[in-house]
Protein backbone atom coordinates (compact mmCIF):
# COMPACT_ATOMS: atom_id res chain seq x y z
CA UNK A 1 0.00 0.00 0.00
CA UNK A 2 1.73 3.59 -1.13
CA UNK A 3 1.36 6.43 1.41
CA UNK A 4 -1.80 7.88 -0.99
CA UNK A 5 -3.80 4.79 -0.73
CA UNK A 6 -3.02 4.34 3.28
CA UNK A 7 -3.72 7.86 4.18
CA UNK A 8 -7.11 7.04 1.91
CA UNK A 9 -7.64 4.02 4.44
CA UNK A 10 -6.90 5.72 7.34
CA UNK A 11 -9.49 8.38 6.41
CA UNK A 12 -11.88 5.55 5.85
CA UNK A 13 -11.42 3.76 9.29
CA UNK A 14 -11.75 7.28 11.28
CA UNK A 15 -14.56 8.14 9.14
CA UNK A 16 -16.24 4.34 10.20
CA UNK A 17 -14.98 5.24 13.70
CA UNK A 18 -17.19 8.67 13.66
CA UNK A 19 -20.00 7.10 12.28
CA UNK A 20 -19.95 4.38 14.90
CA UNK A 21 -19.93 6.80 17.85
CA UNK A 22 -22.65 8.85 16.31
CA UNK A 23 -24.64 5.63 15.97
CA UNK A 24 -23.28 4.43 19.64
CA UNK A 25 -22.58 0.87 17.68
CA UNK A 26 -20.70 -1.27 20.81
CA UNK A 27 -19.98 -4.04 18.33
CA UNK A 28 -19.60 -4.93 14.81
CA UNK A 29 -18.32 -8.19 13.45
CA UNK A 30 -18.12 -9.57 9.90
CA UNK A 31 -16.98 -13.10 9.15
CA UNK A 32 -18.05 -16.68 10.34
CA UNK A 33 -20.30 -17.27 13.00
CA UNK A 34 -19.64 -19.71 15.12
CA UNK A 35 -20.83 -20.85 18.57
CA UNK A 36 -17.79 -19.87 19.56
CA UNK A 37 -18.73 -16.01 18.12
CA UNK A 38 -22.05 -16.20 19.37
CA UNK A 39 -20.56 -17.02 23.17
CA UNK A 40 -17.87 -14.44 22.92
CA UNK A 41 -20.79 -11.61 21.85
CA UNK A 42 -23.20 -12.42 24.49
CA UNK A 43 -20.25 -12.05 26.96
CA UNK A 44 -19.07 -8.88 25.91
CA UNK A 45 -22.24 -7.92 25.34
CA UNK A 46 -23.05 -8.59 29.19
CA UNK A 47 -19.96 -6.84 30.50
CA UNK A 48 -21.56 -3.27 28.61
CA UNK A 49 -25.31 -3.97 30.02
CA UNK A 50 -24.48 -4.41 33.28
CA UNK A 51 -21.54 -1.14 32.90
CA UNK A 52 -24.76 0.32 31.83
CA UNK A 53 -26.96 -0.90 34.66
CA UNK A 54 -29.40 -2.45 32.20
CA UNK A 55 -32.29 -4.21 33.91
CA UNK A 56 -32.10 -8.18 33.86
CA UNK A 57 -35.33 -8.22 31.55
CA UNK A 58 -33.77 -6.08 28.51
CA UNK A 59 -30.36 -8.10 29.21
CA UNK A 60 -32.23 -11.53 28.67
CA UNK A 61 -34.35 -10.09 25.74
CA UNK A 62 -30.45 -8.56 24.11
CA UNK A 63 -29.33 -12.08 24.19
CA UNK A 64 -32.10 -14.05 23.16
CA UNK A 65 -32.13 -11.33 19.88
CA UNK A 66 -28.67 -11.68 19.71
CA UNK A 67 -28.87 -15.34 19.87
CA UNK A 68 -31.47 -15.72 16.95
CA UNK A 69 -30.30 -13.42 14.76
CA UNK A 70 -26.74 -14.89 14.87
CA UNK A 71 -28.21 -18.29 14.43
CA UNK A 72 -30.26 -17.49 11.23
CA UNK A 73 -27.13 -16.75 9.79
CA UNK A 74 -25.41 -19.62 10.15
CA UNK A 75 -27.91 -21.42 9.23
CA UNK A 76 -29.55 -19.32 6.33
CA UNK A 77 -26.15 -17.15 5.15
CA UNK A 78 -26.03 -18.61 1.21
CA UNK A 79 -23.22 -18.60 -1.21
CA UNK A 80 -24.26 -20.07 -4.40
CA UNK A 81 -22.09 -20.55 -7.19
CA UNK A 82 -19.04 -20.35 -5.10
CA UNK A 83 -17.17 -23.97 -5.06
CA UNK A 84 -15.76 -23.19 -1.45
CA UNK A 85 -19.00 -21.49 -0.46
CA UNK A 86 -16.72 -18.17 0.88
CA UNK A 87 -19.69 -16.62 2.30
CA UNK A 88 -21.68 -19.49 3.52
CA UNK A 89 -22.54 -19.16 7.54
CA UNK A 90 -20.90 -15.69 6.98
CA UNK A 91 -22.17 -12.30 8.27
CA UNK A 92 -22.80 -8.98 9.51
CA UNK A 93 -23.54 -8.82 12.94
CA UNK A 94 -24.10 -5.02 14.61
CA UNK A 95 -25.18 -4.00 18.44
CA UNK A 96 -26.03 -0.16 18.80
CA UNK A 97 -27.43 1.08 21.83
CA UNK A 98 -29.86 4.50 21.93
CA UNK A 99 -31.55 6.06 24.21
CA UNK A 100 -35.02 4.32 24.41
CA UNK A 101 -33.42 0.87 22.90
CA UNK A 102 -30.95 -1.98 21.56
CA UNK A 103 -30.50 -2.59 17.78
CA UNK A 104 -29.31 -5.88 16.54
CA UNK A 105 -28.65 -5.69 13.05
CA UNK A 106 -27.43 -8.48 11.24
CA UNK A 107 -26.64 -9.47 7.16
CA UNK A 108 -26.38 -12.09 5.27
CA UNK A 109 -26.58 -13.11 1.60
CA UNK A 110 -29.68 -14.93 0.71
CA UNK A 111 -30.29 -16.03 -2.86
CA UNK A 112 -32.90 -14.77 -4.82
CA UNK A 113 -35.77 -17.66 -5.39
CA UNK A 114 -35.34 -17.38 -1.46
CA UNK A 115 -37.17 -13.73 -1.70
CA UNK A 116 -40.93 -13.95 -1.73
CA UNK A 117 -41.03 -16.49 0.50
CA UNK A 118 -38.71 -14.66 3.24
CA UNK A 119 -40.71 -11.22 2.63
CA UNK A 120 -44.12 -12.69 2.84
CA UNK A 121 -42.94 -14.24 5.94
CA UNK A 122 -41.60 -11.18 7.53
CA UNK A 123 -44.41 -9.31 6.11
CA UNK A 124 -47.10 -11.69 7.83
CA UNK A 125 -44.90 -11.65 10.95
CA UNK A 126 -45.27 -7.79 11.12
CA UNK A 127 -49.03 -7.80 10.72
CA UNK A 128 -49.55 -9.67 13.23
CA UNK A 129 -49.90 -8.79 16.86
CA UNK A 130 -48.75 -10.57 20.28
CA UNK A 131 -52.03 -13.22 19.88
CA UNK A 132 -51.88 -13.64 16.54
CA UNK A 133 -47.71 -14.30 16.51
CA UNK A 134 -48.40 -16.55 19.60
CA UNK A 135 -51.06 -18.74 17.25
CA UNK A 136 -48.18 -18.35 14.36
CA UNK A 137 -45.44 -19.95 16.42
CA UNK A 138 -47.79 -22.89 17.89
CA UNK A 139 -48.99 -23.52 14.32
CA UNK A 140 -45.50 -23.39 13.06
CA UNK A 141 -44.85 -25.97 15.66
CA UNK A 142 -47.14 -28.49 15.33
CA UNK A 143 -47.16 -28.06 11.49
CA UNK A 144 -43.48 -28.76 11.09
CA UNK A 145 -43.39 -27.14 7.85
CA UNK A 146 -39.47 -26.76 8.42
CA UNK A 147 -37.24 -25.56 5.45
CA UNK A 148 -34.25 -27.71 4.27
CA UNK A 149 -32.07 -25.97 7.02
CA UNK A 150 -34.20 -25.97 9.27
CA UNK A 151 -36.76 -23.14 11.13
CA UNK A 152 -40.19 -22.51 9.21
CA UNK A 153 -39.63 -19.04 10.15
CA UNK A 154 -39.80 -19.79 14.01
CA UNK A 155 -36.36 -17.44 15.06
CA UNK A 156 -38.40 -14.34 13.67
CA UNK A 157 -41.58 -15.25 15.40
CA UNK A 158 -39.78 -15.94 18.59
CA UNK A 159 -37.77 -12.42 17.91
CA UNK A 160 -40.99 -10.29 17.21
CA UNK A 161 -42.88 -12.31 20.22
CA UNK A 162 -39.95 -11.69 22.63
CA UNK A 163 -38.89 -7.95 21.48
CA UNK A 164 -42.84 -6.74 20.54
CA UNK A 165 -41.48 -4.68 17.86
CA UNK A 166 -41.71 -4.97 14.50
CA UNK A 167 -38.66 -6.37 12.51
CA UNK A 168 -37.23 -4.18 9.98
CA UNK A 169 -35.25 -5.42 6.67
CA UNK A 170 -34.05 -4.56 3.25
CA UNK A 171 -32.70 -6.57 0.60
CA UNK A 172 -30.16 -5.11 -1.28
CA UNK A 173 -29.27 -6.61 -4.84
CA UNK A 174 -25.55 -8.25 -4.80
CA UNK A 175 -25.99 -9.61 -8.45
CA UNK A 176 -28.03 -11.20 -10.77
CA UNK A 177 -28.02 -14.24 -8.07
CA UNK A 178 -27.90 -12.84 -4.64
CA UNK A 179 -29.06 -10.05 -2.04
CA UNK A 180 -28.02 -9.13 1.20
CA UNK A 181 -30.62 -9.26 3.52
CA UNK A 182 -30.61 -6.72 6.42
CA UNK A 183 -32.65 -7.25 9.45
CA UNK A 184 -33.13 -4.94 12.36
CA UNK A 185 -34.59 -6.05 15.96
CA UNK A 186 -35.10 -3.43 17.98
CA UNK A 187 -35.22 -4.03 22.21
CA UNK A 188 -36.94 -1.26 23.68
CA UNK A 189 -34.95 0.11 26.92
CA UNK A 190 -37.45 -0.17 30.10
Amino acid sequence: MDNKNIKGYIEFIYDFYKSMKAHEISLVYEGEITHQITKAFTTMAETNMLKDEESNSVQKKVFHVMVECLQNISKHADAPGLENDIFASRGLFMVSKGSNSYNVTTGNIVENDKISELTALLDHINSLDKDGLKALHKEQMQKGSLSEKGGAGLGFIDIARKTGNKLEYHLLPVDDLTHFFVLTSTITRE
